[in-house]
């Protein structure tokens, strides 16, 4: 079959991503087996989920690697206007699903769906549809303001959810994307220094965030109260030493770290194979997300190598938010390791992205 027919470096793109997934499978399982038994009664139930987003990942990924990325053009604004939709029925009774304070998710026929995570691939979509049509437009103030006004309404709509983490991720995909769109370095270092002034407005507005920052910069004031999940993530990682306790040994999966099958899964992973281990995937992201990069530059179009690149933006910056939060780097805030943390949505739809960087890729071995 043609569309089996990868060169080199889609290969080795799809084995990062059977990896991760595969590894993914592996630590939701490690990190919820105890919990899930307590809770549910069953040890495989985290699992059981995991797999189900992957079963349905896989086809995407195999979907999008044949789909004609150009068409996707055709669809942007659906897509959107699609996301627009599903971010509002997480606040509409019936649909919506409020978990720990927040609406981020809705059920539909019995299908749990967190449309944040959609929403993320949407965006990158619609600024590389946008950057790759208006190349000199993005170099002036007015050609900005459709893309920063379109991603500015996803932002509000995922904040009151209230979601910050996703609503940063959003905020730095776009900063970069328009960056490597060709946006200037004056409106670079504006925008830029305007985002950094929302950050500390919006822990102020509210209460709950603001103790989130006083237990990131003193976990230790708050022991049994907002510090508790940073302290846990620190000793679970502090456990792991160089090499780590050993495959299902973690200690601080028995309850004591919170969310340790999705938000906190680095934690774990560090507690049971060591720095080493937790340096060695930290490897295979870069790998990944170079790979990405390197398929978008060798696109034969602009909207292919910004639609890579853009996926490629995704994957580093939500990793690397979700790793800094579980080392205490910046203030705690829930936001999943891509193909790893439990979450059907977030993985079936990273690898959805990995299909549309596949195509890209075939694409652009065409005469």
């Amino acid at each position: 079959m043609k569309w089996l027919k990868f060169g080199k470096r889609e290969l080795v793109v799809i084995f990062l991503t059977v990896f991760l997934v595969g590894f993914g499978c592996l630590m939701v399982y490690s990190a919820s087996s105890y919990s899930a038994e307590y809770r549910y009664g069953n040890e495989y139930f985290f699992l059981f989920k995991q797999l189900f987003g992957v079963a349905l990942g896989i086809f995407a990924l195999i979907f999008f690697s044949m789909f004609d990325y150009h068409l996707l053009k055709k669809f942007r604004y659906w897509i959107l206007a699609v996301c627009v939709v599903l971010l509002i029925l997480v606040f509409v009774p019936g649909f919506g699903v409020q978990n720990y304070g927040a609406n981020r998710w809705i059920n539909l026929f019995g299908i749990s769906i967190q449309p944040s995570e959609i929403t993320k691939f949407a965006l990158v979509l619609f600024l590389a549809c946008y950057l790759s049509e208006n190349h000199d437009k993005v170099k002036t103030f007015k050609g900005l303001v459709l893309p920063l006004c379109v991603a500015g309404g996803l932002c509000v709509l995922v904040i009151i959810e209230p979601s910050m983490s996703v609503t940063m991720c959003l905020a730095f995909v776009t900063l970069f994307m328009l960056i490597i769109g060709g946006m200037s370095k004056k409106h670079t270092i504006i925008f830029s220094s305007l985002a950094g002034v929302c950050v500390p407005v919006l822990i102020l507005a509210e209460p709950y965030r603001m103790k989130r920052l006083f237990a990131f910069l003193n976990p230790w004031a708050s022991p049994q109260g907002e510090g508790f999940q940073l302290i846990q993530s620190l000793y679970s990682l502090g456990n792991g030493g160089w090499f780590g306790v050993g495959l299902f040994n973690s200690r601080q999966k028995y309850l004591f770290l919170p969310f340790a099958e999705s938000d906190f899964i680095f934690s774990i992973i560090g507690e049971e194979l060591g720095l080493v281990g937790a340096l060695a995937l930290i490897g295979v992201y870069v790998a990944l997300v170079f790979c990405l990069f390197k398929i978008g530059l060798g696109a034969k179009d602009r909207f292919g190598c910004l639609l890579a690149c853009g996926v490629g933006i995704v994957i580093a910056v939500q990793t690397l938010l979700n790793i800094a939060v579980v080392t205490g780097s910046i203030p705690p805030t829930g936001l999943p390791l891509p193909f790893i943390s439990s979450g059907g949505t977030s993985v079936a739809v990273f690898m959805a992205g990995i299909g549309v960087c596949l195509n890209v890729a075939k694409q652009s071995k065409k005469k």
